[in-house]
């Protein structure tokens, strides 16, 4: 005999993922990739208008919910981590996508831009991580993705507060692994390349105003799409660590396992 299934018994059951800088780039491949799987998406970013955007593309538009976040205020993070648990009760998987880069040097950036740039790439996921994890730990499942960069791998010209905030996301998330994985919580960290995306145009510069060009090798980049289904796949094979891109990943061999080529192509390369 067929049990009749209510939809309302299917809304239970379904996953929930939520993604932080999901009106664009890697984080809006991820809601198409996810809500296509047919997953319940939470959009999150500053820009409503483009979030309702990214919305109505995904395959399930009525099985998604737009939460708005600026990462760079704590209350902000808070009220939407508070909406979230309120209205979900937890999340299988939370994204921290989030973030800005840079370009400037050390010596003419104010330190004002160092602690936005570490507040909007590494405080916020810490901030949202903390909320959220009580319910998955409860609930006895749930994984987190954490999206680094090369950069979190080893330094770069222009990028200081920017791979100092990458690399701290390995320190975070690879302790939060080791003291939860026996309670049922994944972590993965994704060390993304150059990516098609404006991350770049956004970026920083010394005095807080945005870089506004399309550097070279973000041009050139990997398409976020092929991102983000390189990063669904980790995560259901549930890596702890992943590599998304092209020769410029040579970078992170070279820095592991003969730092002297490092130092040499570091100092010589052009940082775009």
């Amino acid at each position: 005999m067929k049990r009749h299934v209510d939809i309302k018994d299917i809304s239970i059951v379904m996953k929930k993922i939520w993604i932080t800088g999901a009106s664009s780039g890697i984080g809006e491949a991820l809601a198409y990739e996810y809500s296509k799987a047919g997953w319940h998406v939470i959009l999150s970013s500053r820009r409503q208008e483009a979030l309702e955007t990214v919305s109505k593309r995904c395959a399930n538009p009525q099985e998604t919910t737009i939460v708005l976040i600026d990462l760079a205020d704590p209350q902000s993070i808070d009220r939407a981590a508070d909406e979230v648990l309120a209205k979900h009760g937890t999340v299988d998987i939370l994204v921290n996508n989030g973030g800005i880069s840079q370009r400037s040097l050390i010596e003419e950036t104010s330190i004002d831009i160092d602690r936005t740039i570490m507040q909007v790439d590494y405080f916020s996921g810490v901030q949202l991580t903390k909320r959220i994890l009580p319910s998955m730990l409860k609930a006895g499942t749930g994984h987190f993705i954490a999206i680094s960069s090369i950069v979190g791998v080893f330094g770069f010209p222009q990028r200081s507060a920017y791979s100092a905030a990458k690399h701290a996301i390995h320190g975070f998330y690879e302790t939060l692994w080791a003291e939860t994985h026996e309670r049922g919580i994944s972590t993965t960290i994704v060390c993304p390349g150059r990516i098609l995306t404006n991350v770049s145009l956004h970026a920083l510069t010394k005095d807080g105003t945005e870089h506004g060009v399309m550097d070279h090798g973000q041009k050139n980049g990997i398409s976020a799409e092929t991102c983000a289904k390189k990063i669904k796949r980790a995560v259901d094979k549930k890596k702890k660590e992943i590599y998304v891109c092209k020769i410029d990943g040579l970078m992170c061999y070279f820095h592991r396992y003969a730092r002297w080529i490092y130092y040499k192509l570091v100092s010589k390369v052009q940082p775009t």
